[in-house]
């Protein structure tokens, strides 16, 4: 299995990513902890995953 790396954009950590990863799916960046989402695989790019929102019905 390949590790690719690339990293946080809220801190700038190396993350790693598994060979099996997929666009749209979340990780924990190391550094910060904050969640990431996986927006391209080829390079491995991360952009801060989305707020889940209430709406509450709506």
């Amino acid at each position: 299995m390949t590790v690719a790396l690339s990293t946080c954009p809220d801190c700038t950590e190396a993350v790693p990513a598994a060979g099996d990863v997929r666009v749209a799916s979340i990780t924990v960046c190391p550094g910060c902890q904050a969640e990431l989402e996986v927006i391209s695989i080829d390079p491995v790019e991360y952009a801060l995953a989305p707020d889940i929102e209430e709406d509450f019905g709506e």
